[in-house]
């Protein structure tokens, strides 16, 4: 295929993870005119009948139909294969990728965390691997319904060794524009490790947080303690971003504590996960950069604290 797959939305997009951010932006690709494909679990018979409905600040929508499995080997192979799944999951993704993707085709990893384009690489090596860092307020208020609060943005990134910087080629353009063409606003990054660090500038203090606090955003933002905290750990991030040689100027931080301020309020995706009992994200968003870091000789000492507070409270929620 080269660079550039075809033409705008003639892709075939396979979403693997139906829930607040894969069900969201895999409607607004199908309500645009993609050829959409959803795995779906516990959603399965639901959606199979009554199809998916998005309610949105930019407005509600209905998709009556959708196509809808629940085995990956029943589903055709597509050229965008969108990996919406938790990480805590990853482990299915070695009998789900490759019957799936195309040669030559592209995973598209929409998830937390560091090093998760690493090991996509290590289970299909014939395709192109793109990272995209999501800024979405979303939730799944029941099968099929997906409530859109606030944002939506997507950076994109091409995943190349070591995380090199890589140029904007044609394929990462043409899936950037069936976004934009779906009223997805798209970022495109030249270098995806610095936009993974920049991410956890939002996700360590506020995921973290909210689920040893047992607080949404704006009750972090609110009381000035915790404000404190929320930007000494958003410096902290910069720190291990700099052991990776990625530079965050102060004004990043400032735009992401002023962002949550203006934010709607927010139960974040881990403080969910933590009161359904589910798995938490521990090591994808906090033991991996801070196992990244050690290696380059830096210690993040309050990132490191909260790591081992997430692990206990994590372990101890999924026994109960």
């Amino acid at each position: 295929m080269g660079d550039s797959l075809r033409t705008l939305c003639d892709r075939k997009y396979a979403i693997l993870g139906t829930g607040a951010l894969g069900g969201f932006y895999g409607a607004k690709l199908q309500q645009a005119g993609c050829d959409v494909h959803f795995l779906l679990r516990s959603d399965y018979e639901h959606v199979s009948k009554s199809g998916l409905f998005i309610e949105s600040k930019d407005g509600d929508f209905i998709l009556p139909q959708v196509n809808a499995y629940n085995d990956v080997e029943q589903m055709p192979q597509c050229d965008v294969v969108i990996v919406a799944l938790k990480t805590t999951q990853n482990y299915l993704l070695p009998k789900l990728l490759p019957p799936l993707v195309k040669d030559s085709g592209v995973v598209l990893v929409l998830q937390n965390g560091l090093g998760v384009e690493e090991e996509i690489f290590q289970i299909v090596r014939n395709v192109q691997v793109i990272g995209g860092l999501c800024f979405l307020c979303s939730n799944k208020v029941e099968a099929g319904h997906i409530r859109h609060l606030d944002y939506g943005k997507i950076t994109l990134g091409e995943y190349t060794l070591e995380y090199d910087p890589a140029p904007i080629t044609g394929r990462i353009q043409d899936i950037a524009n069936d976004f934009q063409a779906a009223g997805i606003p798209i970022e495109l990054a030249t270098d995806l490790l610095l936009a993974r660090w920049q991410k956890l500038v939002w996700n360590i203090p506020y995921n973290g947080l909210s689920v040893i606090l047992n607080a949404r955003t704006d009750e972090l933002m609110r009381d000035p303690s915790t404000r404190i905290l929320v930007e000494q750990l958003m410096r902290e991030v910069a720190a291990g971003a700099r052991s990776s040689g990625r530079v965050i100027p102060d004004s990043f931080i400032q735009t992401m504590l002023n962002y949550t301020v203006k934010m709607k309020p927010y139960r974040t995706s881990m403080k969910i996960d933590y009161d359904q009992g589910r798995p938490l994200e521990v090591e994808a968003i906090f033991g991996n950069p801070l196992r990244k870091a050690q290696a380059a000789g830096i210690n993040l000492p309050q990132i490191n604290c909260m790591y081992h507070q997430l692990k206990f409270l994590n372990q101890r929620n999924c026994i109960a």
